[in-house]
Formats: structure tokens, C-alpha cells, sequence
């Protein structure tokens, strides 16, 4: 289950960021504590499983596991399995690579340099070719997770430093990553040349931390410093020195525009603006490109609330909470027949029968994947008593997957892939359904327009623009049989 949006039904009918990542160096005795502290706060970006990996001068120590970050990292023993004053952590939920312990981050090395742990969030997007290059070559994966690819390319890289050679290994890839990697000389961070996916940076005392958002540094007591640009490699050595690096050129930035619709939390700041902020103004650009006549606007809880406010405020009409979220409903919740088994939105949100009955509504969600979702939602509502169910969405149709870090169905279990707007309608059963513009959301998030030429974020989901070459994708090999190991039991690595 998303704790950003427990909508989610058995069969995937949400999206997910496939994962967060947390680094500090120069943190004392605190770094893993620290680290802990702000992967809870990156919960929602990744829910599979968690891992921290700390360095003390000497030895790298690293500790992983299945399920949330309370689960692997709350009790003083775990914590003290690793020691040190850097430290860098991850937490997952699968795309590439799929479930299981061999694939949860970080990921560490020996080499004859040293060691080395690296966390990476989004997805090489020629991974599986690299991968069979290698394998060619006599190289010998552990593990189906596209960051392994980067740690062989790093090993054979014939540069003599580890920045070297991690530069050397990042100009073969193609894709979106946000890398932190802990060395025996200190810890680099570093964002794709198009700064897809997100990372920040921050100071806590002596500490430099990095973030996948910034309201890790508000859990952990950082300030925010600046985004890690698009192309930038920062380096942060053990007496504190920064060094910028640019070995990527400068290009037009192109930062995921999810993150501002749903990913992030609204409480960080994405691409200069509060998400909060953000997701308030498409609320607003959507009451202005598809008004209704209603009583009530109700949010899906609990992504859909701050759009729905912006569209309450911009309409003029009431905002309620329509729907009641239980938030003590988790993954793995008996089920002990099909009935209960297709009974999980009602498990997890309960129709305010008293304020909705008798009512016209507006619902308003981040999205639609699939749609099956959207229709129970629809006749919950009903089923309360609902005159009217209007759906507005604060997001344009989401018609195109996602090969940048995001879990999205293939394009044909896309309702918007397979439907036009008046059949969509009807299969989710509104009485009637508006999306966002891809203009209105450039709007929201601060743009004047989407400039087609050069679209100012990836937007590839809704227009099917992609901003780099998919070369597995073109070369069919997304369902390729991959290496068969065994299961690994959710403990520690030491």
C-alpha cells in the first residue's frame, strides 16, 4: 500500500516512485541515526523494502531489509550495527529488477581502489543492454536491479580515481538516476543530465546531507541549501571541502513534473516551489478549465486534498471530506476470501454518508492509471447517497509508461491509452470527467506555457515525449528472461 495514495487496489491502479535515497557525511556518531531519520521521512517514495550502509575510517558496515524503515532501523541494536560518521540509505519500491533482498540498496563493492556503496533512485533506461555487454565480457551480477550495472561499469572503468571512474561509468548510461555514493574518501551525489529525478542538498552543523526531498533535512533538523543541478557530480570530502564537477555539459533541465502532481510530499519544495503551493494552483487552473455545478468538493484522500482545496477556493464551493481514510488498513491485512479481497477501497475509505448523501459532488484525485479505482470511488459515493458524481483530475491523462523510475502498467492497461474522454466516462461511471490541461499544469507549477520545442520538465507520461533515447524499450528487451537466484531471507548484511 502507498501511504501517499491507499487507494491503491490489488491490481496496481496507482503509480509509484520506485524509491528515495539519503546520504550525510561529516555527521559524527549520528550518521546512521540521521540517515534512519530521514528515510522515514521518504517513506512514501518506497515501501518494498530499506537499507543503510555507514562507514567509520575503516570498514563500510551495511544493514537491509524488507518492509518500512521502522520496521529494519527503530531499535538502538540495529542502529549500532552501523557505525561511523558517513552514511547513505535508500529506500525501495521495485521496477526494474523486481522484489527480493538481492535488490535492495545500497549496494556495495570491493574494489582494488577500495569500497564503495552506492543508492540510486530512477531507472537506466539501457540497463539490459549494458548488462549483456558485461555479461559478455565475464562480468557476474548478484543481483537483477539496473544499479548493479553502474557498479560493474565503475569496476572496469581503466580511469585511476573514483570520481574517474564513476564519471567514466554515468556517460554510458542512458535514463534518470539520483545518485549518493560513500567512498573511503568521502561521498559524491549526483543527478542525471536532464535532473529528472530529484535530489537535494543540505547542512546540519558540520554535516552535508543530500535528500531525494527537502523535507528529509526538516525531520532530521538540516537546512536546505540548493537542488543538486541537473548534470552536476558534488563531491564532499572527510574536512568538509565541496567541489562541483560538470562533466556532462550543460543541457536543457527537464525534472520529472510528477513530482509536483504527486510524488513528493507537500511538504518539500520541488524545482523552486512548494508542492503544497503547486498542487493548490492546478486545484485552481482546473476549476477554470472544467467548472461544474455542485454542492461539495471532495478530495481523494490523501493525495487528491490540496488540489481539491485549490479548486474549492477558485469555484467557490464548500470543501468537505466526503470520504474518511482508516489509516490503520495495511498491506497485509487478512483477506480471507474473494468478497474481502475486493472489498479493499472500502477497507481503506469510507463515504461520509451524512454530509454526501443527497449531494452533488466533485471528486478530485491526482490521477488515473488504470481506472478501476476511480469507478469504485464512483460508486461508493452512489452508494452513499451522491445525487451527482463529477471527477476532476489534477493531472493530464496519464497515456504513456513511465521508463524513468516510475511503476506505470504497460501502455495498453492505460485507460487513457485504450479510451477517449466520453468512454472513459463511462467506464469509471461519472457523470462527468475533466482532466487538467497540459498547459493549465505547466501554469500551476509556474511556467507561463509548455514550450513544445523544449518542454521545461518530462511531461512523457501525458505526451509521450520522451527526453532521451529508450534503447531497451527499442529493442524489446523489457521482458528478456533475467538470472534466477534464491530467495534471500530479510535480514541483515554485514
Amino acid at each position: 500500500m502507498d501511504l501517499q495514495h491507499p487507494f491503491e487496489d490489488e491490481n496496481g491502479d496507482s503509480l509509484h516512485e520506485e524509491c528515495g535515497v539519503f546520504g550525510a557525511i561529516n555527521a559524527g556518531s549520528e550518521a546512521a541515526t540521521t540517515t534512519a531519520l530521514g528515510l522515514h521521512a521518504l517513506q512514501h517514495r518506497g515501501q518494498e523494502a530499506a537499507g543503510i550502509s555507514s562507514f567509520d575510517g575503516t570498514h563500510f558496515y551495511t544493514r537491509r531489509g524488507l518492509g518500512h524503515v521502522a520496521e529494519n532501523f527503530s531499535s538502538a541494536e540495529s542502529i549500532a550495527e552501523l557505525p561511523g560518521f558517513m552514511a547513505v540509505g535508500h529506500v525501495r519500491y521495485s521496477t526494474t529488477g523486481g522484489a527480493g533482498l538481492r535488490n535492495v540498496q545500497p549496494l556495495y563493492a570491493d574494489l582494488a581502489s577500495g569500497g564503495f556503496a552506492i543508492a540510486h533512485n530512477g531507472n537506466i533506461s539501457n540497463a539490459a543492454t549494458l548488462r549483456e555487454e558485461l555479461v559478455g565480457k565475464g562480468a557476474i551480477f548478484q543481483s537483477t536491479s539496473d544499479t548493479e550495472v553502474i557498479i560493474h561499469l565503475v569496476a572496469t572503468s581503466r580511469y585511476p580515481t573514483m570520481l574517474d571512474k564513476l564519471t567514466d561509468a554515468l556517460r554510458l548510461v542512458e535514463g534518470a538516476y539520483a545518485l549518493i555514493v560513500a567512498t573511503p574518501r568521502g561521498m559524491a551525489a549526483c543527478r542525471d543530465p536532464l535532473g529528472i529525478r530529484p535530489l537535494q542538498m543540505g547542512r546540519m552543523g558540520d554535516a552535508v546531507v543530500f535528500a531525494s526531498e527537502t523535507v528529509a533535512f526538516d525531520v532530521v533538523g538540516a537546512k536546505f541549501e540548493r537542488e543538486v543541478e541537473p548534470g552536476e557530480l558534488i563531491e564532499v570530502d572527510f574536512d568538509g571541502s565541496i567541489r562541483s564537477h560538470r562533466p556532462f555539459g550543460d543541457n536543457p533541465p527537464r525534472p520529472c513534473i510528477f513530482e509536483h502532481v504527486y510524488f513528493s510530499r507537500p511538504d518539500s519544495i520541488f524545482a523552486g516551489r512548494s508542492v503544497y503551493e503547486a498542487r493548490k494552483a492546478i486545484g485552481s487552473e482546473l476549476a477554470i478549465e472544467a467548472p461544474c455545478e455542485a454542492d461539495l468538493v471532495v478530495p481523494v484522500p490523501d493525495s487528491g486534498v490540496p488540489a481539491a482545496i485549490g479548486y474549492a477556493q477558485q469555484s467557490g464551493l464548500p470543501f468537505e471530506l466526503g470520504i474518511i481514510r482508516s489509516h490503520y488498513v495495511g498491506r497485509t491485512f487478512i483477506q480471507p476470501s474473494d468478497g474481502a479481497r475486493h472489498s479493499g477501497v472500502r477497507r481503506k475509505h469510507n463515504a461520509n454518508r451524512g454530509l454526501v448523501e443527497g449531494k452533488r459532488i466533485v471528486l478530485i484525485d491526482d490521477s488515473i492509471v488504470r481506472g478501476t479505482t476511480s469507478m469504485k470511488i464512483v460508486e461508493m459515493m452512489r452508494d452513499a447517497g451522491a445525487t451527482e458524481v463529477h471527477f476532476r483530475v489534477a493531472s493530464p491523462p496519464t497515456a504513456h509508461s513511465c521508463y524513468y523510475g516510475v511503476d506505470t502498467p504497460e501502455r495498453s492497461k492505460l485507460l487513457a491509452a485504450r479510451m477517449e474522454l466520453e468512454p472513459m466516462r463511462e467506464f469509471i461511471k461519472a457523470d462527468s470527467l475533466a482532466f487538467i490541461s497540459i498547459d493549465g499544469l505547466y501554469r500551476a507549477v509556474g511556467r507561463e506555457s509548455r514550450d513544445k520545442a523544449c518542454p521545461q520538465f518530462c511531461d512523457a507520461c501525458f505526451t509521450g515525449d520522451y527526453p532521451t533515447r529508450l534503447t531497451d524499450f527499442t529493442r524489446n528487451q523489457q521482458g528478456a528472461a533475467q538470472l534466477s537466484f534464491p530467495e534471500n531471507k530479510p535480514n541483515k548484511v554485514a
